[in-house]
């Protein structure tokens, strides 16, 4: 590195998926000198990012040497192990989140504790290593039960739903075996599903921004409406300082996402997760600052963005892959039909159902909205001819 260029900051990513590509889109502008450790080359941002180390994301001398020579080191996802995290920490490394808080996003029993802890609304639920314990569970609150991996689960990986005693039996022998934490919560009659995005610096500084509906299919987030049809301004005002308490409660730097189930008694919070998040992709165009530059922002204690919407709706549609692998051929009609269809492709392989790209449109009519994003993913999908 040049001598001049020692003058700006170095931000490390560990992790070199999606997040990390576009993050580092994010630190152009900033002026950021920003770095990934990708586990392979062909990882979606170390196909673009000039500073890649390649190692173990989660393995203890790989990331304590990615974090020697940056100034904050921070992920593109949850699962590097604790005994890693802290050996950085005590190597001197600077992790925004930290150790301390990260651990509530990787553990589930440890993220609903402490929501019981901060009384945040949650749905009821309980740690389980018997099948005794989930029939117990469940003669309170009724089939069916959702059981669930405390560690390690993400896009509706690590999720079970148990309608009888048989079915949640064949769960809880498998995580046995496999010696996997489980809890189960309860189904929560949910009318839909939310999600808040809250930055937050080492000083305390917050931006909060719009709550929005997220569409689940399969555990996987497939659309995401912001903001939020039909939400009232109590309600909205409510979830975001939900958001900024448990940011604050948890010592939480960079960004905080937290999932949420809308009922008619409130909302309850479903997820957390502590980085750029699938449910802020929308906030690339649709806000005055987006989510991954608000986090770098944010990990280098810099004023934060305004999270203004640049539009009254921004619509996201996930692009998954299908079967046919020739989706480029396909994105000039896409294109040519809808100039105001924006589109990011993530350069991985495609797969039928791996997330590949998403897709953005901005407007005044959600529905409307709705209707070009599906249309313009489901074109590229290879679903319509």
């Amino acid at each position: 590195m040049s001598e001049r260029n020692r003058t700006l900051p170095r931000v490390g990513m560990v992790g070199g998926g999606q997040l990390s590509r576009m993050t580092h889109q994010a630190g152009i502008g900033l002026g950021v000198h920003f770095s990934v450790l990708a586990a392979d080359p062909s990882d979606s941002a170390a196909l673009v990012c000039g500073d890649v180390a390649l190692g173990d994301d989660r393995g203890l001398e790989d990331v304590l040497a990615f974090a020697e020579d940056r100034d904050v080191v921070t992920f593109d996802h949850e699962h590097v192990p604790e005994h890693v995290l802290s050996a950085v920490e005590s190597a001197g490394g600077l992790l925004r989140p930290g150790r301390e808080a990260l651990g509530f996003a990787q553990d589930k029993l440890r993220m609903r504790t402490r929501m019981g802890e901060l009384e945040a609304p949650c749905p009821r639920w309980r740690a389980v290593t018997t099948l005794d314990h989930v029939t117990s569970f469940a003669e309170e609150t009724g089939w069916p039960i959702v059981l669930k991996a405390a560690r390690e689960g993400y896009d509706g990986k690590g999720v079970w739903m148990a309608g009888s005693a048989e079915e949640a039996r064949r769960v809880v022998d498998r995580a046995a075996a496999e010696d996997v934490p489980l809890m189960v919560e309860e189904k929560v009659a949910f009318s839909r599903e939310l999600a808040v995005q809250v930055a937050r610096s080492p000083h305390g500084q917050v931006a909060v921004y719009p709550v929005v509906e997220t569409v689940q299919r399969d555990g996987i987030c497939h659309e995401v409406i912001a903001p939020a049809p039909g939400l009232s301004e109590d309600k909205a005002t409510g979830a975001q300082q939900l958001a900024v308490e448990i940011a604050h409660a948890l010592g939480v730097t960079g960004l905080l996402a937290v999932e949420l189930f809308e009922t008619p008694d409130g909302v309850l919070v479903n997820e957390l997760a502590m980085r750029p998040h699938n449910s802020g992709h929308w906030s690339i165009e649709g806000a005055h600052t987006s989510q991954f530059e608000q986090h770098l922002r944010a990990v280098l204690d810099l004023p934060l963005g305004s999270p203004r919407t640049n539009a009254p709706f921004t619509v996201m549609a996930n692009l998954l892959g299908g079967e046919d692998p020739d989706v480029y051929s396909r994105y000039l009609h896409v294109m040519a039909k809808d100039p105001e269809v924006k589109v990011h492709f993530y350069g991985k392989d495609v797969r039928p159902g791996r997330k590949i790209g998403h897709i953005t449109v901005m407007g005044e009519d959600h529905r409307d909205l709705l209707e070009r994003a599906r249309d313009a993913a489901a074109y590229l999908r290879g679903d319509q001819q």
